[in-house]
């Protein structure tokens, strides 16, 4: 996180311009989901500044896989006006990036534009070279093959995002819903993104690193419900000690038990996703509270000041007043903020 922390203030104000990918025969889903998140900050009134265009590889029209046209399509040349470029997915055949288009995606990245691959659009990240010696996420399905086209990257299956700073990707389809509210809380903070998120009637924040769904055997599954019970009600008890035998009772499960299920759930372990979430409050607390920071901590259970701030500064490679300064312009714009697990 500490690299898109940076980036992010080393390249925007409140301008941002978001250049989407269409090409024939994509799916109005994978179309739609930047569209409707990145829509809904102009549309909320949050940053006016923010602009969305589509672009192809020619100008003109698309025809959807749905057999859909859509027109006024803008021409490559869309990315040079852009501060995001964003691939949606990508040709089911997987061709590979012509010359020119790697040449004009691997120059805006220069300038320093962000370059997202979402679900199959990571294979047009591969064929530039820009996964070269990172992390990356696709759908499960073609894992495999993002792995054999993009030489010295790490394909990490257990994630639902990856953000470098500069290059983005995400796994399957609504992973990438995901991703987008990623990028708007990178930018504008975590409060907006909910709020955005609520508009949508979507889960405000699922973390990079929750699992996507793989079809695996499963011993003695334990139903969703259960886990996500639990993870309701810790979210309603961030104040308190979660230690993971309180989680495991509240589960009416044994310890060990407790842990495979919910590692099999969410991808990572209890204490991961309790400190994720934390973090979570502890932002939008600073963004939307003139609470001190040792009422802040104390708040998402952090016990003290100073370890709020070693965490904040690990996860986010920044101190939690030098956050509030960044995003503070943003608060007259929300509400009153309501508890995690509240909405």
């Amino acid at each position: 996180m500490d690299a898109y922390f940076r980036w992010n203030q080393a390249n925007f104000g409140g301008i941002m311009r978001i250049a989407v990918y269409a090409f024939d025969d994509i799916t109005m889903f994978h179309l739609a989901a930047p569209l409707m998140v990145f829509g809904e900050v102009g549309r909320l009134g949050l940053a006016p500044d923010w602009q969305t265009r589509l672009w192809s590889d020619r100008e003109g029209t698309i025809r959807t896989i749905e057999g859909y046209p859509i027109g006024e399509v803008a021409g490559p040349a869309t990315l040079e006006w852009a501060d995001i470029i964003v691939f949606p997915s990508w040709p089911q055949s997987l061709v590979p990036v012509n010359d020119g288009l790697k040449n004009m995606i691997t120059a805006a990245h220069a300038r320093g534009a962000a370059i997202a691959g979402l679900c199959l659009g990571a294979f047009a990240l591969a064929d530039t070279g820009l996964l070269a010696g990172r992390s990356a996420v696709t759908h499960w399905e073609v894992m495999p093959l993002l792995a054999e086209r993009s030489i010295g990257s790490e394909v990490d299956s257990s994630v639902l995002y990856i953000d470098h700073g500069d290059v983005l990707t995400s796994a399957g389809t609504a992973s990438a819903i995901d991703a987008c509210l990623h990028l708007v809380r990178t930018h504008l903070g975590s409060a907006i993104a909910t709020r955005i998120a609520r508009s949508l009637v979507v889960a405000p924040h699922r973390e990079g690193g929750q699992a996507q769904y793989i079809d695996r055997p499963l011993a003695q599954p334990v139903s969703d419900t259960t886990m996500a019970e639990v993870q309701e009600w810790a979210l309603t008890h961030l104040d308190e000690p979660l230690t993971v035998d309180r989680l495991a009772d509240q589960a009416q499960m044994s310890r060990r038990s407790f842990v495979r299920h919910f590692h099999q759930s969410t991808g990572t372990t209890p204490a991961r996703w309790i400190l994720e979430h934390r973090l979570q409050e502890a932002r939008a607390l600073l963004e939307t509270t003139d609470w001190t920071v040792d009422t802040i901590a104390a708040k998402c259970g952090f016990g003290s000041s100073v370890t709020l701030r070693q965490r904040f500064a690990a996860a986010f490679a920044t101190s939690p007043t030098a956050y509030r300064r960044q995003f503070a312009d943003k608060r007259g714009n929300m509400a009153a903020p309501t508890p995690t697990g509240q909405q």
